[in-house]
């Protein structure tokens, strides 16, 4: 009883589970217009019109048997797209994925279809059409990768790529699982159930994860040829206990061939090998043997060592009949022709049996687009959901780029241009651009971008950039400059502002801001300050010269008009009433360089002598006064005795001379006075007395000595003579 309970548990179990799987099925009728249950199966199929805008519907000629989803098919066109549906899944969930192709019957075709069918950035399959009514079926089994997967068909050598159905079903946790999933998905090249009642496949219901199950009775070219003698059938209405790994539906093992002259065997072409395999053999016995009967064979074709040299004894292996024995061929190097042999041992009473095989291709995974491309590419995308290239499916460089972005050749695919000029962009660019590291081009001209440039320093292969013709805003960022490959960079009509980063203007970069009226060139505007401020220098220092010329012109001309004025009125200093200057003796005497003594007014040495009130000289030119300045200094006025041409002659010479020699023997020159016609010459007074009073003696001086007289004759006659 407590057996009959766990059984019943357990059975409650997985019919919980199947129930749970059947409603993760995704069933896609791809150009079907409407949704509906399929009453054979009863299983729900979607119309793709939902999730596919490309391609067209078309209406299938002589649809294989009445299943409704091989009425119509999905063509696309023959171009250089992949067109792509794309799956929800779990990651490192285990699926079957499974595409069909039904062509029908053509009237005017030249050439049956043949293209490219991808899982992701992976190779799945050549689909060639050569029998426009047979059923085409491609498996995978994969671990998911991520929270989607992409189906793809693309690259038509002949015909135009189409599909008929997309399915694709969870499988149980335990389920296919290798060693290699981590690299390789498993295309499964064969799953044969041997032994069937029908050429029919046994698929869900029967089996509760949809697997397919090809009946061996269906006959084609190379499939299930060279089959041994003494072959037969056997089948048994008895429940099979299948509850091991791989989970076979219990209707395939309810059916089996016996090989009963000590052989079977079997040869099929398997489709994309030579190649690394993952084989599965199904046995249960659905025979009752008697007690002395035994039933053990080898597999001697293709001899595998590791497996070759193992007795099969189902029941034994088994652990008692009508249970299940699947010996696994995890990693097997197989042919494109497959020949395999079972032949029983020297002590079996019964040849070998054979309930199905399952055989899967590993192939490899191929690496799609950098993950960081790609987020940075659909955050570009939703900025301009309206437009049909923003709705294009699958990786975006493999198998084929999309179109407006071109790939590198290198795995993993890189992003190295974005061509999307005029394409009514909106918003800001994307921050995510920055991780675009194998990025060489982006245009992004012509639309209606907006805010400041994002920073894009780690993009060191940046060749050309395009941004010109939008409304993007703030200053030019400094890194600009910084990129090592920048060679072309457009941003006019724009609306930046600031310096431009000067270094952006020292390399021999092809650079174009005009059109940004807040946008300025500092390193020009300081040239051009510069350039002003030289030639104002340049300007001042001409009129300058101009100015000094005209002066010294001036100057020579007033000289010369002088001295013909001196010529004509006898030498005089002065020919107006008005008061004498310096400069009227300096031209009346032809000594304009020679530095002449100060003009002193007549009321100032009027004061300082108290009109001329003490007298303490008189020479040959007129009388001495003595005098006291208002600074204090103490001088000594000589006046001119009268006005003839001679003492006035003498009265320029005097002064002309006395300005300009200065000696220690000579009293110095300090100023004179020419004004109401009196010449009066102003010297410094010597305390000591006249050289007269020296050289003759008086009554408080000593006589100078001959030898002084002779020094003082001597120094005062070189300076006169100086030139």
């Amino acid at each position: 009883m407590a057996l009959f309970t766990q059984l019943l548990v357990l059975h409650l179990y997985l019919i919980s589970a199947v129930l749970s799987q059947v409603t993760e099925f995704i069933s896609i009728d791809c150009g079907s217009t409407s949704n509906y249950t399929d009453p054979s199966t009863g299983l729900g199929w979607s119309s793709d019109m939902d999730i596919m805008k490309y391609g067209k519907l078309v209406q299938v000629e002589n649809p294989n048997g009445n299943w409704m989803q091989y009425r119509t098919r999905r063509d696309f066109p023959s171009d250089n797209k992949k067109y792509c549906y794309n799956l929800s899944t779990k990651e490192r969930r285990r699926y079957l994925v499974r595409a069909t192709f039904l062509y029908g019957s053509p009237e005017n075709e030249d050439a049956y279809p043949k293209f490219e069918l991808y899982l992701d950035a992976t190779e799945w399959a050549t689909v060639i059409i050569q029998d426009a009514s047979r059923i085409y079926v491609h498996e995978m089994i994969i671990r998911a990768p991520s929270d989607s997967i992409d189906v793809c068909t693309c690259c038509a050598t002949t015909g135009s790529p189409f599909i008929s159905t997309l399915e694709l079903r969870p499988l149980n946790l335990s389920m296919y699982a290798t060693d290699y999933e981590d690299n390789f998905f498993l295309d499964v090249a064969a799953r044969v159930n041997f032994g069937a009642l029908t050429k029919d496949v046994v698929r869900y219901p029967d089996d509760p994860y949809d697997r397919i199950w090809e009946s061996d009775l269906d006959r084609r070219q190379n499939f299930l040829v060279d089959v041994a003698p003494g072959t037969e059938r056997i089948r048994t209405s008895k429940n099979i206990d299948t509850r091991t790994r791989e989970y076979p539906p219990v209707k395939v093992m309810q059916t089996a061939v016996v090989g009963t002259e000590g052989e079977l065997s079997y040869r099929l072409n398997l489709e994309g090998f030579p190649a690394n395999a993952r084989a599965y053999a199904f046995f249960a016995e659905i025979e009752d043997l008697a007690p002395d009967e035994t039933r053990k064979f080898r597999l001697r074709e293709p001899y595998v060592p590791d497996y070759s040299n193992a007795v099969v004894n189902i029941a034994e292996n088994a652990n008692g009949s009508y249970r299940l024995y699947e010996p696994s061929y995890m990693n097997v190097s197989l042919n494109f022709v497959l020949s395999f042999m079972f032949s029983k041992t020297n002590d079996s009473t019964r040849g070998p049996l054979l309930n199905a095989i399952e055989i899967s291709k590993y192939q490899q995974i191929a690496a799609k687009t950098d993950r960081r491309d790609v987020t940075a590419l659909n955050a570009i995308r939703y900025m301009s959901a309206e437009n049909i290239w923003a709705n294009e499916g699958g990786d975006p460089c493999v198998p084929a780029p999309w179109e407006w972005v071109h790939c590198s050749s290198t795995p993993p695919p890189r992003i190295t241009k974005i061509a999307l000029s005029g394409q009514n962009l909106e918003g800001q660019i994307p921050t995510e651009f920055n991780h675009m590291q194998g990025l060489t081009e982006l245009w992004l001209d012509s639309n209606s971008l907006t805010g400041s440039l994002p920073d894009m320093s780690s993009l060191i292969n940046l060749k050309i950039v395009h941004l010109e013709n939008n409304k993007l805003t703030g200053p030019l960022p400094s890194y600009l400059g910084r990129l090592p490959n920048l060679k072309e960079l457009y941003i006019q009509n724009n609306s930046f502002s600031g310096e431009i980063p000067p270094l952006l203007l020292s390399r021999k970069i092809i650079f174009n801001y005009e059109g940004n009226p807040g946008l300025h060139n500092e390193a020009q505007r300081k040239m051009h300050f510069k350039l002003i401020l030289g030639t104002s220098i340049g300007v001042l220092a001409v009129l300058l010269v101009l100015f000094l010329g005209s002066l010294i012109l001036l100057r020579n001309l007033r000289r010369k008009m002088s001295h013909r004025k001196c010529d004509e009125n006898g030498n005089s200093l002065h020919t107006s009433t008005k008061p004498s200057t310096a400069n009227s003796v300096a031209r009346g005497g032809h000594l304009l360089d020679e530095g002449v003594a100060y003009y002193i007014p007549l009321s100032e040495l009027e004061e300082a002598t108290n009109n001329f009130t003490k007298k303490i000289g008189k020479g040959s030119f007129g009388s001495v006064y003595y005098g006291k300045m208002k600074d204090g200094k103490e001088v000594a006025v000589k006046t001119m005795g009268d006005s003839s041409s001679h003492l006035n002659k003498q009265f320029v010479t005097e002064v002309a001379l006395l300005s300009r020699i200065h000696h220690r023997n000579l009293v110095p020159l300090i100023g004179y006075c020419e004004e109401a016609h009196q010449r009066i010459l102003v010297y410094e007074y010597m305390h000591n007395g006249t050289l007269r009073d020296h050289i003759h003696g008086s009554v408080n001086q000593k006589p100078l000595d001959w030898l002084a007289r002779l020094q003082i004759a001597e120094d005062a006659a070189k300076d006169l003579c100086r030139p």
